[in-house]
């Protein structure tokens, strides 16, 4: 009975050649593709004008499962994509209500004013010589 600790395994291969090593060259790290999931989640259930971010959501939920599976091309692209749904998203939600509240400051100042020229103009007292 062999009570030798740590024992070996037989099947292990056995180093070839004292000197010889594996080098492996590696470039340089890429950093992962984002899937802009949070933005996407947040464009679906408040900036979901014209269901652009639903169109956000699922490229994410794409470029996500792209990067699960290893394929970072793909991921990069959907990713791409999801990150321009969101930005359409939000141009279209954010932008408008400043017009309008553009065009309504503007509107006031224009209506105030013409009624203080009209408050003039309606002010103005004659005198019963100019009627006859």
């Amino acid at each position: 009975m062999d009570t030798a600790y740590p024992r070996e395994d037989p099947r292990a291969p056995t180093p070839s050649k004292a000197g010889a090593q594996t080098a492996l060259t590696l470039g340089a790290p890429h950093p992962p593709p984002r899937d802009h999931l949070i933005w996407s989640v947040f464009s679906t259930l408040y900036l979901n004008l014209c269901c652009l971010g639903f169109l956000a959501l699922a490229y994410s939920i794409k470029a996500r499962d792209q990067k699960v599976v290893g394929d970072l091309e793909a991921a990069r692209r959907f990713g791409s994509k999801a990150k321009c749904y969101n930005i359409l998203a939000a141009m279209w939600t954010l932008v408008p209500p400043l017009l309008l509240l553009g065009l309504v400051v503007t509107g006031a100042l224009h209506l105030a004013r013409l009624a203080k020229d009209s408050a003039a103009f309606f002010s103005t007292k004659f005198d019963d010589a100019d009627y006859d």
